[in-house]
């Protein structure tokens, strides 16, 4: 004769007992709802901000004549138009060129390797003799910097 266990039914409710659980699915669906309406409510963007990009130069660069050139070597020697200068001369050719009526560029030009510290203090004294019209030049041949 086969062997019968006789088991209590787990899928069986009892009808004495009730459900403490609450049912959160229309719950969801009402939220999803309301986030679409919430969506297609929302207006699309119509304007625009209008942003000046820069096209050809108005106005011609400043001839070679009205520029003046820092270098700083990487030996860390300053050179003023090609000729070399210690930060006193340095300080009295750039208060030359501030104090003229039609102020020249000032392009400055350091080598790759010179000094950081002595670009900061030749900037910094640039700044104190008040040129206003300063450029740095040569940035794109140091793009490939280390490789």
């Amino acid at each position: 004769m086969p062997l019968t266990i006789a088991r209590r039914n787990g899928f069986a409710t009892n009808k004495s007992r009730s459900m403490g659980d609450m049912n959160v699915t229309p719950f969801i669906d009402v939220l999803l709802v309301l986030l679409i309406m919430l969506i297609l409510a929302i207006p699309i963007q119509t304007h625009e901000t209008s942003v000046d990009l820069p096209g050809e130069p108005s106005e011609v660069p400043h001839p070679i004549a009205d520029q003046n050139t820092v270098f700083i070597t990487a030996d860390d020697e300053l050179l003023w138009n090609g000729a070399p200068v210690t930060s006193d001369e340095l300080r009295a050719q750039v208060a030359a060129a501030s104090a003229m009526e039609k102020e020249p560029l000032l392009r400055f030009e350091p080598a790759a390797l010179a000094s950081y510290d002595t670009s900061a203090r030749t900037i910094a004294l640039i700044k104190e003799e008040g040129a206003t019209s300063f450029a740095f030049v040569g940035n794109a041949r140091h793009k490939d910097f280390g490789s």
